[in-house]
């Protein structure tokens, strides 16, 4: 709402057709959050709002263009992708916004925002939200921003945490994360639940892991297509899923009501990434429990976290998932065990939300299989001198023998024969080897 009031106040609804407002996000996922919260705000007024991102069909998206908008919420690539096509014009946008810069400074898109910028009108407001305000942040802001107000939404001696969430963070072996996971999931009171991981297939794999202990999962990252991506977080949304094992394609932005855990999985690289995935519980005033997992390897990595943030957890207790510690610090009850007992499995599940035909563009199709040239032999060089690899040909009839030109016995199928050690007994096939 920091941008979406703003925006509502300048924009003439309805316009002239034209864009008067563009916001710009990292992420597909967060292009749609920003889109709804901007619907939901400026029904009354009658707003058109538009978003694009890649990975969805261009029609819809042309259609709207063509019948007019007054909002426009993306990602870069398509941004440009749809001005290049002379179907977006951005020449009458009163309103720029840069939504979580820092990660779009780290995820490489400095270059087409500036070549986003470059077809906005000189005269217009800019706004630059981030969450955190590292250097090239701030550079950022100057560069494209005109005396700008520094707004902080915390006091300046407050911490980087939001402080109504607890942190726990504990030692655990990586092959007994899986029953350490399945114990905090049912801690007392837990509600909706994120689970990060740092790479894709961690992140399929916990989720088919949990599943089949009977907790209703699902996945996302960006190996994910797009309606697959926004099934599951509608799911997650509706309660139909309420753990969500997710990368960090869900750690920037993203707003769900109800989460109540976050476990890192897997440790964060820096802090920065450690406070965004914390960030996701705790929110709007509401309680939270944030649970990170260190196994061994990942000393070094927690130190400089716990060290930039002033943590108090400089080298975690070593927790197993039949440690009492366990236990005690997040209410898990005695009785709990590696798989969710049954008269607990009430939610609906991933299958119970229906998945979207977004007409998604740029999958590949699986390779086809060319059935006239099954059969065929590889293709290849001709055999070397001395290969002795039959060269009948795939199709001939098992009952013809190999027949033998040059008046000569026909070839063995085997050339060299391993000798007994200080035998001087020939080989028998009469050749000689020619290496």
């Amino acid at each position: 709402m920091g941008f979406t009031v703003p925006i509502l106040h300048k924009v003439d609804s309805p316009g002239d057709g034209k864009p008067q407002a563009l916001v710009v996000v990292p992420t597909r996922e967060l292009a749609t959050q920003v889109t709804r919260d901007i619907d939901m705000a400026g029904a009354n007024r009658g707003t058109r709002v538009l978003t694009v991102y890649g990975g969805r069909s261009y029609e819809p998206q042309l259609e709207a263009l063509r019948k007019g908008v007054d909002v426009v919420v993306g990602t870069p690539g398509r941004l440009l992708d749809l001005a290049g096509q002379r179907v977006l014009d951005l020449s009458q946008v009163k309103v720029l916004v840069l939504d979580e810069a820092d990660e779009m400074l780290d995820l490489g898109f400095l270059p087409d925002v500036e070549r986003i910028v470059a077809l906005l009108p000189t005269k217009r407001q800019t706004m630059l939200f981030s969450a955190t305000m590292p250097g090239p942040v701030i550079a950022l802001s100057r560069r494209y921003l005109t005396h700008p107000t520094h707004v902080r939404a915390e006091s300046p001696d407050e911490s980087s945490m939001v402080p109504t969430t607890s942190q726990f963070v504990f030692r655990t072996h990586h092959l007994d994360k899986p029953e350490v996971l399945a114990r905090v999931l049912q801690a007392d009171g837990r509600g909706l639940s994120m689970v990060f991981t740092r790479t894709k297939r961690s992140a399929d794999r916990i989720a088919a892991d949990l599943l089949e202990r009977g907790f209703a999962s699902a996945a996302v990252h960006g190996d994910l297509g797009q309606g697959a991506r926004e099934q599951a977080l509608r799911a997650f949304r509706n309660g139909k899923v309420d753990v969500l094992v997710a990368t960090d394609v869900a750690a920037r932005g993203i707003d769900v009501a109800g989460v109540t855990h976050v476990i890192n999985y897997e440790c964060p690289d820096d802090e920065k990434t450690y406070l965004h995935r914390i960030g996701r519980t705790g929110r709007a005033g509401e309680v939270g429990t944030a649970i990170t997992f260190v196994d061994w390897e990942d000393g070094y990595r927690w130190g400089m976290i716990n060290k930039a943030l002033d943590l108090p957890f400089p080298e975690p207790e070593e927790t197993y998932s039949t440690s009492d510690y366990l236990y005690d610090e997040l209410e898990i009850p005695k009785t709990a065990t590696g798989r969710l007992p049954r008269a607990q499995r009430t939610r609906a599940g991933l299958g119970a939300e229906e998945i979207e035909d977004l007409g998604e563009t740029g999958r590949r199709r699986p390779p086809q299989r060319d059935k006239a040239a099954e059969g065929r032999p590889p293709r290849s060089a001709k055999p070397r001198s001395g290969d002795a690899r039959r060269q009948d040909s795939p199709r001939r009839a098992p009952d013809k023998p190999a027949v033998a030109t040059g008046g000569g016995a026909p070839k063995a199928r085997n050339r060299r024969r391993r000798r007994l050690s200080g035998s001087s007994e020939p080989d028998p096939s009469g050749s000689t080897d020619s290496g």
